[in-house]
């Protein structure tokens, strides 16, 4: 495996914040893929911030606020040289809504989380998921209004379509776009990566692993855990699963070659897209994090990213990227 050099830097669009090229991604750390314990996760923060992650990124979603708390906790006394991301508005079908943009909401919702996080300001605040209900130029209005009064350093959009980017883009600069982006998912991103080069604003991919999928240790669907939320997803049905290891067998041997782990290769890959794109892992485990991180060291020559991207066509992931209800909620 690679050694672990310093990870390098990549600006946020035009915030003037900087970040390490890979963050962490917390949701784990609040039970999601199975279960996890606060003492569990803040040491993964705290050896990832040992490692030199500089963005950790977190949501009022996750935990239903017991993530934001989790993080708040655990850079208590370690501010300096974080940037803390977190989102709102993705209500996950709560009283029959998927999201609520509303200003006052915003403001609400802003207010809420810099409490639990336990801090005067948020570095990068997303709205979580688009507002069908409410033009996204009337949520930006009161995102830029939390930037006016210090509440707020940057603002940043998830699961935006290229119209829904131009869009807020208009009403406040956005910092990031922070889509699912992956050797498994390409398409979509690839063509709002377009959209966000020509306006100047970085890529945030998250699940840049496929959910864990592109490290190969799950090989089928059993050995996940009960509350684990992957049981639910598409893309880890037996059907669909024994296909997508396919690919990931390819990438497997690739990164034999390279000497590094396929996850390794998979996020090398992905940072080679551009210097405007930042992954954001998730892991409950140390050792992975690590291992993540050290995807940093990985050279790929256009060769090596031709012969990844020829291993693992843009369209051969079998299966959804999402159970079909949540499928109506992303990509607005």
């Amino acid at each position: 495996m690679p050694n672990h050099p310093a990870l390098p830097k990549r600006r946020l669009g035009p915030s003037g914040l900087e970040v390490s090229a890979i963050g962490l991604g917390c949701m784990s750390l609040s039970g999601v893929y199975g279960d996890s314990t606060d003492d569990g996760g803040i040491a993964v923060i705290h050896a990832a911030l040992e490692h030199g992650v500089t963005l950790l990124d977190t949501s009022d979603m996750y935990g239903f606020g017991h993530n934001e708390e989790l993080v708040g906790k655990a850079i208590k006394g370690r501010r300096d040289g974080i940037v803390l991301a977190t989102k709102f508005g993705n209500l996950g079908g709560r009283g029959g809504k998927v999201a609520d943009g509303r200003p006052e909401y915003v403001l609400s919702s802003c207010e809420a989380s810099l409490k639990r996080l336990g801090v005067d300001v948020i570095d990068l605040y997303y709205q979580h998921r688009v507002d069908p209900t409410v033009p996204v130029e009337e949520t930006f209005g009161a995102m830029a209004k939390l930037v006016e009064q210090g509440k707020v350093r940057a603002l940043g959009i998830s699961e935006a379509k290229p119209e829904t980017i131009r869009r807020a883009h208009s009403t406040h600069s956005l910092a990031a776009v922070q889509n699912e982006f992956s050797l498994l998912y390409r398409n979509e991103a690839e063509e709002t990566l377009k959209t966000t080069r020509e306006l100047g604003i970085s890529f945030v991919a998250y699940s840049p692993l496929g959910r864990g999928l592109m490290t190969g240790v799950v090989e089928n669907p059993e050995s996940l855990s009960q509350t684990d939320a992957r049981r639910r997803h598409p893309r880890f049905a037996a059907e669909n699963l024994s296909v997508n290891l396919g690919l990931v067998h390819r990438v497997a041997e690739i990164a034999q070659r390279k000497g590094c782990t396929p996850g390794q290769l998979a996020l090398a890959w992905l940072l080679a897209q551009g210097d405007d794109v930042v992954a954001i892992p998730g892991t409950k485990r140390t050792e992975r994090l690590i291992e993540n991180i050290g995807a940093a060291a990985v050279k790929l020559t256009a060769a090596d990213l031709a012969e990844i991207a020829q291993a693992v066509p843009a369209d051969a992931a079998a299966g959804l990227r999402y159970p079909e209800a949540q499928m109506k909620s992303v990509y607005l």
